[in-house]
């Protein structure tokens, strides 16, 4: 991969994660104006209903007494996937660095500036799925970029040498 695509990625993979994130916190918002001491709305009978409710922990509600400890993680996640984010990379595993970007961005937005406080706040989950967990458009985005990573991880060869020229041995 030449270092010109991989300049022109870039800006692709801010975009994606920073749409991910416009588009999580506005649903965020539709729900808290929208579902609070509302029956479950059906959306596809029972299987997708929205539905609000406020997530101190992580999938499944676990750890809900540690929210200062998932704050931390999403704040490591951030950097670390930012890091690999501005990595040469090919555009399928830029895509889904980009989506888990996002995701992980917003999640940390919620913790940081969402009741009950600062480091300690809550995710705003709203859909969901049968009974068998309640999410979010970041769940979504991290879950598909989780996906395609590990797909991607099986399929693309990593180019070592980018930028560098072929040695005849």
């Amino acid at each position: 991969m030449t270092t010109s695509t991989f300049t022109r990625r870039l800006p692709v993979v801010v975009a994606i994660a920073l749409t991910v994130l416009v588009v999580d916190q506005a649903t965020k918002f539709w729900a808290e104006s929208t579902l609070v001491g509302r029956a479950p709305i059906p959306v596809l009978g029972d299987f997708i209903r929205f539905r609000l409710l406020y997530n101190p922990g992580a999938a499944f509600s676990l750890g809900s007494g540690s929210t200062w400890i998932f704050t931390i993680i999403a704040a490591v996640a951030v950097v670390v996937l930012a890091r690999f984010a501005t990595r040469p990379q090919t555009a399928g595993r830029a895509f889904a660095l980009a989506l888990l970007l996002g995701g992980a961005s917003t999640h940390l937005l919620d913790r940081l500036f969402r009741a009950p406080g600062f480091a300690r706040g809550h995710v705003v989950d709203f859909i969901d799925y049968n009974g068998w967990f309640v999410g979010n458009v970041a769940d979504i985005a991290l879950t598909v970029g989780a996906v395609l990573l590990v797909l991607f991880g099986f399929t693309e060869q990593e180019d070592d040498q980018a930028g560098k020229p072929d040695r005849a041995e």
